[in-house]
């Protein structure tokens, strides 16, 4: 009986239906359309031949999706909205528009933290293109599932398959709190991969006009003999409030500023928007952390090298020592940080939104022969 019970569970593991993943092929109208069509079926068997941990379903669709000129930043843009409204997991575009990277054209490029990829039919060339087209496809959709082009072990693949099947699963209508944690718990790997590839400690060096207002407000405070007072009667309690504030006020401004945040709209997507939206707040929070550091230490050497001592002692009423210099620093840091926030402010949208992401893109080169 014991044999026959296990062999019934096995039977009925097997029989279990595989979880699916929903891609959405998103084409142009015209000859990208008719591409997509035949794309489509290859597409989902070719995937299932490489990762038959989930049911691959391919879904072409024809959309203009954005009117050119476009760069691939608004194409994205406007493919992420397609895949919310349709309830994809993940998307790929086929678009008539060129895209280049530093004056090269490119084939592909992905974002995984959208979700979403984008192939460049002009880059594929007039021969061959319907198979360097599902060469390219299956190589994003890889990079959008966290993996690298070529074989993975062992270890690597049960990985996958576990990130598969999470991305796969429903939500289940569970508690919004127990829901999140488990959500963030059982992606904590694929998170910190989107992370890194948005290059975080980069923002503050695009945003041009954020970055400049911080320097303008730190050298401002750093010559004002109020500042220096502050900074020796405020305390390690007070400069560090002032530091959160500082930072909070970056990073809620980057976020508001440019609609960054995104409001799930069906169930499926549910998780998907979860994590775009935890990774688009730590790639704000720890860009935002980087400038904040950059600027301490420019803060640090320029109240070093311009406050002589005689001066600064004079102004704060006691001998000065490297600790009201560290104080000073702080808050003249904080205060310059804040100067950030107000020139964020004067950032266009489309300029934080290419700050906050960075796209895994592949040259002309790179796509198979």
């Amino acid at each position: 009986m014991s044999a026959l019970g296990e062999d019934e569970d096995v039977s009925s593991e097997v029989a279990a239906p595989l979880p699916d993943v929903v891609v959405g092929l998103v084409a142009a109208p015209g000859a990208a359309a008719e591409l997509a069509g035949r794309l489509a079926p290859e597409l989902a068997a070719e995937l299932a031949a490489q990762h038959p941990e989930v049911r691959w379903d391919v879904r072409a669709v024809e959309d203009g999706l954005v009117r050119p000129p476009a760069d691939d930043d608004a194409i994205v843009a406007a493919t992420r909205a397609r895949l919310l409204a349709e309830d994809w997991d993940l998307a790929v575009a086929l678009t008539d528009v060129p895209l280049e990277v530093s004056r090269r054209p490119v084939v592909g490029t992905a974002s995984p933290l959208h979700g979403v990829a984008l192939i460049s039919l002009p880059a594929l060339g007039a021969v061959g293109r319907h198979r360097r087209a599902l060469h390219t496809a299956v190589d994003l959709v890889r990079a959008l599932v966290g993996t690298a082009d070529g074989e993975v072990d062992a270890g690597d693949r049960a990985a996958l398959g576990r990130r598969l099947r999470q991305l796969a699963a429903d939500d289940d209508g569970s508690d919004g709190l127990l829901y999140t944690a488990r959500v963030l718990s059982g992606n904590l790997r694929l998170l910190v991969g989107m992370v890194r590839a948005n290059q975080p400690w980069r923002l503050a060096i695009r945003l041009s006009r954020a970055l400049t207002a911080a320097v303008a407000a730190g050298v401002f405070a750093l010559i004002t003999a109020d500042v220096w007072r502050l900074a020796d009667s405020f305390g390690g309690v007070r400069l560090t409030v002032v530091a959160l504030g500082s930072v909070v006020a970056v990073v809620v401004t980057l976020i508001i500023g440019a609609e960054l945040w995104e409001r799930p709209r069906g169930r499926r997507a549910r998780k998907q928007v979860l994590l775009f939206n935890v990774a688009t707040a730590t790639t704000v929070v720890i860009g935002v952390l980087s400038l904040y550091a950059v600027l301490f230490l420019l803060a640090l050497a320029g109240g070093l090298l311009l406050v002589v001592e005689p001066l600064f002692a004079e102004g704060l009423g006691h001998d000065a020592h490297l600790s009201d210099y560290l104080e000073l620093a702080w808050l003249v840091c904080s205060l310059a940080t804040v100067g950030g926030a107000l020139g964020a402010g004067l950032e266009s949208d489309d300029a934080v939104r290419e700050a906050a992401y960075t796209h895994r893109s592949g040259g002309a080169g790179d796509a198979p022969g």
